[in-house]
């Protein structure tokens, strides 16, 4: 595998998440982990995490290496 390959794979599956967290937001569904109800606010930061981790797998997928 190649870097190209990793950085463009990895990218896709943190859009895929931040998807998933901008739905959530959007919809205001709710997640129960042991019997406790995770904030609905938790999901902008992770939206904001998953975002940016796929951004940077975007740009280090567009570089040129030697």
């Amino acid at each position: 595998m190649t870097q190209r390959t990793f950085f463009l794979t990895a990218a896709a599956v943190f859009s895929l998440i931040a998807l998933g967290h901008a739905i959530r937001l959007l919809f205001g569904w709710h997640v129960t982990v042991e019997n406790m109800v995770v904030a609905v606010w938790i999901s902008s930061i992770g939206l904001a995490i998953a975002a940016y981790l796929a951004y940077e797998g975007l740009r280090l997928a567009r570089t040129k290496t030697k």
